[in-house]
């Protein structure tokens, strides 16, 4: 892992920390996650409820630079106006890393869904993820985060 300046904080996702705002309710709780957002390391963000889209909700993917939801139901609004939100609380925060669930069209670094909803995988990231890969943020998801060195 590489040094992170001091201080600074994580931005993580808040399902990783154990909020229950996936898509279907439920949360991805990560320990070490949580753990972080504990001491005061980590600060907690769902980009999609902060978009104003309701838990639970439709899932939803990417394709061709919209977010749609498994209806047919274009979403790309509240997803866009979600990940400014998240990342004007992680600047606010002095956070310059990030831990982002995988795969997912907010958070995903480096390989989302392709909008099929068939579970394929395609390079690239979710929008919030960009945004953060955009300002220079330092990104893990929790399959590459290891909260051992930090």
């Amino acid at each position: 892992m590489t040094d992170l300046p001091k201080p600074c904080r994580y931005v993580v996702s808040a399902c990783l920390a154990g909020t229950p705002c996936r898509y279907d309710g439920r949360s991805n709780l990560r320990p070490e996650i949580a753990e972080l957002v504990r001491r005061g390391e980590a600060v907690p963000v769902c980009p999609e409820v902060l978009g104003g889209l309701p838990t639970p909700r439709t899932p939803s993917e990417q394709k061709n630079g919209r977010v749609v939801a498994a209806t047919g139901e274009d979403v790309t609004d509240a997803f866009v106006s979600g990940a400014e939100a998240a990342l004007y609380i992680a600047e606010e925060y002095g956070c310059c890393a990030a831990v982002l669930k995988a795969r997912s069209p907010s958070c995903g670094c480096g390989r989302v869904y392709d909008g099929t909803f068939t579970h394929t995988l395609v390079d690239g990231d979710g929008l919030f993820a960009a945004l953060l890969r955009k300002k220079g943020f330092q990104l893990f998801t929790e399959e590459t985060f290891d909260a051992e060195q930090v």
